[in-house]
């Protein structure tokens, strides 16, 4: 299939500009092109299911795991600092 996609931008990039040396030059440059848009899309199209099977697994684990703190005291000191109120000491 993607070589029928290399042939026919090839052919169709000669009849363009004619066949020369610069004609032959740019079609096999479009020709290229043409094969490595037509490759990605392929290997996505391929790769498209285990993508979804990452994403469904990680959806799974994040939804039986607990929470845990994202408070910084908790981490450093392993339980939550109590609240401190300080005064403010205003100087004239």
């Amino acid at each position: 299939m993607l070589e029928l996609i290399f042939v026919l931008g090839f052919f169709f990039m000669l009849l363009l500009t004619g066949i020369s040396l610069l004609g032959i030059v740019c079609a096999l440059f479009v020709a290229t092109l043409l094969m490595f848009a037509g490759g990605l899309f392929a290997l996505m199209i391929k790769v498209l299911p285990w993508l979804l099977l990452a994403v469904a697994v990680v959806w799974i684990i994040r939804a039986f795991k607990e929470k845990k703190s994202h408070n910084r005291d908790e981490i450093i000191f392993g339980q939550p600092r109590p609240y401190r109120r300080t005064r403010r000491r205003y100087t004239r």
